[in-house]
């Protein structure tokens, strides 16, 4: 990005300042002061006390902080310092820190980073005050924060630049401790029910775990190309193999995808399999961590989003993927067996012509599976079009076809379905679980059809993992799965409309540079 002429004036003049601190103190950039309480802890020990109260308790104090706003009276400054718990007032006097320290505080501007130490006392408007005996310059800012953030509608700036958002954007800041918090109460949950945290590997040399877009990396040692991992599931179900039957990652995963608000090429998860257990048991776990994570955030059950109070107290309502087409599309019987059918009742729910064909081709064969099958796939496709945005209240999506779910236990009561739920919020699914595959001669069978449909041209499809299967034949035990969405959940949580706004550094494109 181009800098202007004032830009850089302000660069140059804030740089004789530094040289100018050096002359006064013999150094440039300061590292031996020592912080021994924070904004908070000067609020926490004298922030009930008087005036009176504070002189008799004497309480000392060095903090250290961005410089907010600068108040000169001549031989007497305030400065507001903030700090990573918040702002203090300090109060600086010629005739206490002396002419030298004075000089650099003359030199200090708004966003220079100082450290004061002093007591704490009350002004005659009773705020609390730092009463600085020493004052320091540790780090002269060459460039002006922002006098108002463009007001604070530059949106990309802020997304692009989050130092100088965070800076001075109270509002961004609470949503990433909120994010910090979220993730803090996730792990203690699932710590607490048994689940040992884990970590598994990034790069991948065989696609899969989900049906996406990768990124291709290449080892140069053993010269070989590599995926960025879509998901870790096929490493955490080995673990499960293995004996570690309640694992999870709170991972990043990378999909080479398009950008939207809801999407970001990079993004995090949790991910987490439990032996033993079912996709219904997930869904009760699901909705006890939701409800208390809440609770522990914001001390209620409900939350505002978009104009819609969201319920997360009451159970989760339950809905299978044909009975919520019944219910906001007036599907008929006859669209969730007859192709013909289904394609005409998707290209009147807004699916796009050459998906209904993609589809229909995926399932060519002329035997009653095929056609039950590209039935129940045209009918997600609806569902993705015309329902899950209609979802406010917290909902879990069941009934899923076998068709678009290749990692996931066939239903034993429709073998065309799967035992498996989406939780849709908002209009957005924040968590998609299943009971596992555990058959590894299906598993395999799902793996070929995999592969038929990437050499058909699906480049989301997975590759054949013939490392899983040999896993899965040493057997693994009746187990669950469930990933869900740590950047949309905080999204609903912290009210944001933009996944955007709960990534610290999100993606962009290069600023040009004329």
């Amino acid at each position: 990005m181009a800098e202007d002429t004032t830009g850089s004036e302000i660069r140059r003049q804030r740089a004789d300042k530094i040289d100018r601190l050096q002359e006064l103190t013999g150094q440039r950039y300061p590292n031996d002061f020592r912080v021994t309480g924070t904004a908070a802890d000067a609020v926490s020990q004298g922030g009930d006390l008087d005036g009176e109260a504070l002189k008799e308790a004497s309480i000392r104090i060095a903090m250290a902080g961005r410089v907010m706003a600068v108040n000169s009276f001549g031989k007497s400054t305030f400065l507001r310092i903030r700090d990573r718990t918040g702002i203090l007032q300090a109060y600086v006097r010629l005739n206490v820190v002396g002419e030298d320290a004075y000089q650099c505080l003359k030199l200090t501007d708004i966003g220079d980073i100082v450290g004061v130490e002093g007591t704490l006392f009350r002004t005659r408007t009773n705020e609390l005050t730092l009463a600085a005996e020493s004052f320091r310059v540790l780090t002269k800012g060459l460039r002006p924060l922002p006098e108002k953030w463009h007001g604070l509608k530059d949106v990309e700036q802020r997304q692009r630049m989050r130092y100088v958002d965070l800076m001075v954007n109270e509002e961004s800041r609470d949503v990433f401790r909120a994010r910090t918090g979220i993730i803090a109460h996730i792990r203690r949950f699932l710590d607490d029910m048994g689940f040992m945290e884990v970590e598994t590997p990034m790069m991948h040399g065989v696609l899969g775990g989900a049906n996406a877009r990768p990124f291709v990396t290449h080892h140069n040692t053993l010269d070989m190309d590599l995926y960025l991992r879509i998901a870790p599931e096929l490493y955490l179900k080995r673990l499960v193999v293995g004996g570690f039957d309640r694992v999870y990652e709170i991972n990043r995963n990378f999909r080479n995808e398009g950008l939207s608000t809801r999407h970001n090429p990079e993004f995090t998860m949790l991910e987490f399999y439990w032996g033993y257990a079912t996709y219904l048991d997930l869904m009760d776990l699901t909705e006890k961590m939701l409800k208390d994570l809440v609770v522990g955030l914001f001390d209620r059950t409900t939350v505002e989003y978009r104009g819609a109070v969201l319920d997360f107290g009451s159970p989760f309502r339950r809905l299978s993927v044909c009975d919520a087409l019944r219910e906001y599309c007036d599907a008929s019987e006859d669209v969730f067996n007859d192709p013909d059918r289904a394609a005409a009742f998707a290209l009147d729910n807004d699916v796009a012509e050459d998906e209904v064909q993609r589809i229909l081709a995926k399932h060519a064969r002329d035997d009653a599976e095929s056609k039950r099958n590209a039935s129940l796939e045209l009918g997600m496709a609806v569902f993705e079009s015309s329902v899950e945005g209609r979802l406010v209240q917290p909902t879990f999506i069941t009934g899923f076809p076998l068709a678009v779910s290749p990692l996931a236990r066939r239903s034993d009561d429709d073998p065309t379905l799967v035992d498996r739920f989406e939780l849709y919020v908002s209009g957005a699914e924040l968590a998609n679980a299943f009971s596992e595959l555990n058959d590894p001669a299906d598993q395999e069978e799902r793996f070929r059809r995999q592969m038929q449909a990437k050499a058909s041209g699906d480049d989301e499809a997975m590759e054949y993992d013939e490392d899983y299967i040999r896993a899965l034949e040493y057997g693994m035990p009746p187990a669950a799965g469930e990933g869900i969405g740590i950047d949309r959940l905080t999204m609903v949580l912290t009210g944001r409309e933009n996944i955007r706004d709960v990534i610290l550094f999100p993606l962009f494109r290069p600023e040009s540079r004329t």
